[in-house]
Parts: structure tokens; sequence; C-alpha cells
């Protein structure tokens, strides 16, 4: 679904060009689950930018469906962690999550809004406005919204970033339950390294400056998963372990997310 070829990216800073990413070389396969990980600076967002086709490489290939990515491609929905300002104070839940498929005739656009509603559990909250929901609601609208569109891919950077612990744990097993309901391939950036091997099919460690590929993991864990027995799996332990060392840690380190 998505590859990247030698992928380099140079961005103007204040003391001259800044070298972020070189020759990163990675594929997504059609409905897999990855996550990009590394330390602050790495380039993870940069990286999802470029896949999104808000930032032009400097050098290199990306490519969506076997298409050449020169502008946001088609099907691709990305998902950010500021949903504050991602949605729209003075429209409801449900015109919110209908934003992207207005030009759709009632029927069709209707019914993707009731789907996309149920499948993040808000559909008792469409006429509420975003101001009067928590942050995890929030952000479940700006999932909703991205689900109503149907995409191929959802890109989606730290979404969860802001969010406490519950809350967290909450929206990942809905995201998980979303991607089983629909077969979505989502590229997913986090710092949260047991985010990450908890919600992942593979991940994919960003190392040095500039940064490239450190580390890609496949993560074999058995689904669906769960919150306190997938965490006590001692192959859930070792894969943390291993990522944890990928980005600089000694196994045994107090590591924080």
């Amino acid at each position: 679904m998505i590859s990247c070829e030698n992928l380099s990216v140079t961005l103007p800073g204040a003391s001259g060009p800044v070298h972020v990413l070189d020759r990163v070389r990675f594929t997504v396969a059609a409905g897999e689950f990855v996550s990009v990980l590394g330390v602050s600076g790495a380039g993870k967002t940069t990286l999802l930018r470029v896949l999104g086709g808000l930032q032009e490489a400097t050098a290199g290939r990306v490519s969506c469906a076997g298409t050449a990515v020169s502008g946001p491609p088609d099907g691709v929905v990305m998902v950010f962690q500021d949903y504050t300002h991602s949605l729209l104070p003075w429209r409801t839940v449900r015109r919110n999550v209908a934003l992207g498929v207005e030009r759709l005739d009632r029927s069709e656009k209707d019914g993707r809004v009731d789907e996309a509603l149920a499948m993040v559990g808000l559909s008792d909250r469409e006429r509420e406005y975003p101001w009067r929901l928590s942050g995890g609601m929030q952000q479940r609208v700006q999932i909703a919204r991205a689900i109503a569109m149907r995409p191929r891919v959802l890109l989606m950077d730290e979404p969860f970033g802001a969010l406490d612990a519950m809350t967290k744990a909450s929206l990942q097993d809905q995201l998980l339950r979303v991607r089983e309901l629909t077969g979505t391939t989502i590229v997913f950036v986090t710092h949260d390294v047991e985010e990450a091997v908890y919600l992942s099919d593979r991940l994919v460690v960003l190392q040095g400056s500039p940064a490239n590929i450190g580390l890609t993991l496949d993560v074999p864990l058995p689904r669906p998963r769960d919150q306190v027995l997938t965490r006590e799996r001692a192959d859930y332990l070792e894969l943390r372990h291993r990522v944890y060392e990928a980005l600089g840690h000694r196994v045994g380190e107090q590591a924080h997310g």
C-alpha cells in the first residue's frame, strides 16, 4: 500500500539546511498497522507528512497503491494529536463527522456518518458540540470523521499523546476495533513504546541524525489484544525491551513514554 525508496528530506533552518531523513526505505502492506518510533526530533512527523503528501521529499520516491505521491493522495487521511483545533466548534459532532463527505448524496452521507459514530461509540452524542466533550471524546470525533471518508490509509500523528492513561487505553482499544471492522492500513507515529507494541503488527524505529531506520520489528502478539493480559506476556515484554534498546535505553532502566 505504501512504499518509501531512499527517501531523504532536508528542511531550512535558522543556521542553514537541516538534514532530517536520509535514504529511508520501508513498505507498509495493505491492512497492516505499522508504528513509527524515534527520539524527539528524529523526523517521525516529517516522515508522516511526506507519506501524506503534505511535505515534499528532497530525494527518493514515495508511492501509495503504486502511484507516486506528489500531493495528498486519494484515500489517505491524517489524524492529528491536536483534536481541539482539528474540530469546528460551531458544528455539532454529527456535522463535524460529515465534513469530509458533504458532497455525497444525503442517504449515502447519513449512512457513513451513522456508521462512523457507531464505531467510536458516539451515536448518542451526535447533537453535542465538541467543546462540551472530554478530550477523549473529541479525539473520537476526529477519528470518526476520518472513518466516514472510508480511507485506504490512516496516518496518525501521536493521536493519543495529550490524553490521560485511562482515556488513552480506551481509545487504543477503540482504534483496534475500528481497524478490525474496516481493514484500514494504519501508520501510527508515537513516542510511547508500550502503546506501539500493544497496537502494531510491525514497528519501525528511526535512529541517527539525519535519521534512517535502525530497527524493523514484527509484533506477532495474538489478537484480539487485552490491556492487562497482553502487556503481561513474556513476548510483549521482550519486544518492549528491544525497542527501548534501539532508542538508546538500557534494558532494566526505568523507561517513560
